[in-house]
C-alpha cells in the first residue's frame, strides 16, 4: 500500500484491543497520522504498549480518552479526522446475566460515534468492525440448509442470537440505518468489515476472548477438545481489510466478509501439540463426549455459551475479500503458531522449562517421536469412535472429568432435596410426639431428636 499523505488523520476507536492494535500498527507503517481512543490514559501499561507498536513511525501516535457510554467524549476524538475506523465494542469472556450490559453500549456507542463524525464535517468515511455473526450464525441460520454458504447479503435474526451476537448485529444495523437517513449535505460513507473468528499474534499484551481457545489448549484447562468448528482468519488480514475498506472506492456502502478457512478445534489442537509438546505443553487432542460437555456447562458459563454450536459448521464466502479488497489470507498454521508463541512471549501463558521460543524450528521432533512410540507400546490400536484419539493419560482424564461433573450434579440434587425437606420438617414439629425411632429416607433407622 502506498504511504499516506501527512494530512490523512485516521481515528481508531478502542485502540488497545486485539484487532485495533494491529490496525494502528499497520496504519503507522503505511505513513498515516493516527489518533487512537482509550478509556483511560491513566492505564500506563496499555498506553506504553501502544506507543511502542511502531517506533519508526513517521508520525507519533496520538491518544485521547473516549468511552462508548459517554456520547460527549467523541466530539474531541473526531476533530479534524478524515477517516474513522470504529472497532470498539463490548466483547464478553462469558455470557452476561443481562444482555443489555453489552447490547446497549454497542448500539448506542456506534450511534454516538457516527453522530460525532457527521457534526465534525471533516470525516469522509467510517469503517465499522462488525462480525460474521451478523451475517449467519446460530442453529436457526442452518435449519433450512446445514451446508449453506453465507454471503454479505445474509443477515442473522438478532432475536436468535446470544448477547454478543445480538450486540454486533444490532450495532451494524443501527449504523446502516443512521447513515441512510442522513440528509445529502451531511452524508458520510460507510463500509463494514465482518470478520470470522479472529486469531493471530498478540501485540498489545491485553487479554481478550479471541485468545481463549489457544490459551486454554496450551494451559490444558480441560483434558479434551470440544467438537467445535471455527471459520478462522488472521488478525493481520483483518487489519489490512479495514485499511483497504477505508481507501478503496468500491468498498463504500458495502459489507465485507473476512475469512480464511474452517477448522475443527481438534485440528487446532493437533497443530499446537506438534509444535509445543516437545516444549513442555501437554496440549489435549481428544474430542470431548457431548454428555461431559453438557455437564461441564452447568458450572462453566463459557462452555454454556458455546453449546448451541457444537458440531455446527458455518461457511462464509470470501470472494469480496479477495476480489475487491485484494487480500490473500495467511496460512492457518502460521496464524495459530504465531498466536501461541505471542501468548507465551507476552506472559499470558507461562513458559515451561523446555520452552525454546518461536525460532525453535523443528528441534525436539525426534524426542516427540520417541515419546509417542513409547506410549503406543502395549496400547490397543483400534480407532476410537467419532474421531476421538487415545493419547497419554487423556482417556483417564476424561473419566475423571465425567466423575467430577457427575458428583457436582448429585451435590446440586442433594441441596434441592434438602431445601424441599425443610418445610416438611418444620410442619412435623407441630404434630404430636412420635416414637423415638423413625425410618430415614434410605430405609435405615435413625434416632429422632427433639
Amino acid at each position: 500500500m502506498a504511504a499516506a499523505t501527512e494530512s490523512s488523520l485516521v481515528l481508531v476507536t478502542g485502540a488497545t484491543g486485539f484487532i485495533a492494535s494491529h490496525i494502528v500498527k499497520q496504519l503507522q507503517e503505511d505513513g498515516y497520522q493516527v489518533r487512537g481512543t482509550v478509556r483511560s490514559l491513566q492505564d500506563e501499561d496499555k498506553v506504553k504498549r501502544l506507543n511502542e507498536l511502531c517506533p519508526e513511525a513517521e508520525h507519533k501516535l496520538e491518544l485521547v480518552e473516549a468511552d462508548l457510554t459517554k456520547p460527549e467524549s467523541w466530539e474531541a476524538a473526531v476533530k479534524d479526522v478524515k477517516n474513522v475506523i470504529h472497532v470498539a465494542s463490548p466483547f464478553p469472556a462469558q455470557s452476561p446475566k443481562d444482555e443489555n450490559e453489552i447490547v446497549q453500549p454497542a448500539v448506542e456507542g456506534t450511534q454516538a460515534v457516527l453522530k460525532a463524525c457527521v457534526q465534525a464535517k471533516s470525516v469522509k468515511r467510517v469503517v465499522i468492525t462488525s462480525s460474521c455473526v451478523a451475517v449467519g450464525w446460530g442453529p436457526a441460520a442452518l435449519a433450512a440448509d446445514p451446508n449453506k454458504v453465507f454471503t454479505e447479503e445474509d443477515w442473522t435474526d438478532p432475536e436468535k442470537l446470544d448477547a454478543y451476537g445480538k450486540s454486533k448485529t444490532l450495532a451494524e444495523k443501527a449504523a446502516w440505518d443512521y447513515v441512510k437517513e442522513l440528509p445529502d449535505e451531511d452524508k458520510i460513507e460507510l463500509a463494514v468489515i465482518n470478520p470470522a473468528y479472529v486469531m493471530g499474534p498478540v501485540i498489545n499484551g491485553s487479554q481478550c476472548t479471541s485468545l481463549e481457545i489457544v490459551k486454554r489448549l496450551l494451559e490444558r484447562e480441560k483434558p479434551f477438545c470440544a467438537k467445535l468448528n471455527f471459520a478462522v482468519v488472521d488478525v493481520r488480514d483483518v487489519a489490512a481489510a479495514h485499511i483497504k475498506a477505508m481507501t478503496l472506492e468500491e468498498a463504500a456502502g458495502k459489507r465485507h466478509l473476512i475469512v480464511n478457512q474452517n477448522i475443527w478445534m481438534k485440528e487446532i489442537a493437533q497443530i499446537l501439540a506438534k509444535e509445543f509438546k516437545p516444549q513442555g505443553y501437554n496440549v489435549p487432542t481428544a474430542n470431548c463426549p457431548n454428555p461431559i460437555l453438557w455437564m461441564t456447562s452447568l458450572f462453566d458459563r463459557t462452555i454454556k455459551m458455546i453449546l448451541p454450536n457444537i458440531g455446527k459448521v458455518y461457511k462464509f464466502d470470501n470472494s469480496r475479500m479477495k476480489d475487491v479488497l485484494g487480500i490473500t489470507p495467511k496460512e492457518i498454521k502460521e496464524t495459530l503458531l504465531d498466536m501461541a508463541y505471542s501468548l507465551i512471549e507476552v506472559g499470558l501463558v507461562k513458559k515451561t522449562k523446555k520452552y525454546k521460543g518461536p525460532n525453535a524450528g523443528t528441534e525436539g521432533e525426534e524426542e516427540e517421536k520417541k515419546d509417542e512410540e513409547e506410549k503406543k507400546e502395549g496400547e490397543d490400536e483400534k480407532p476410537k469412535e467419532n474421531g476421538d484419539v487415545k493419547e497419554g493419560g487423556e482417556e483417564d482424564d476424561l473419566k475423571k472429568e465425567e466423575t467430577k461433573e457427575d458428583q457436582k450434579i448429585e451435590d446440586v440434587k442433594d441441596e434441592e432435596k434438602k431445601e424441599e425437606k425443610e418445610p416438611e420438617e418444620k410442619s412435623e414439629e407441630k404434630k404430636e410426639e412420635k416414637p423415638a425411632e423413625e425410618k430415614a429416607d434410605d430405609g435405615s433407622t435413625e434416632e429422632k431428636k427433639e
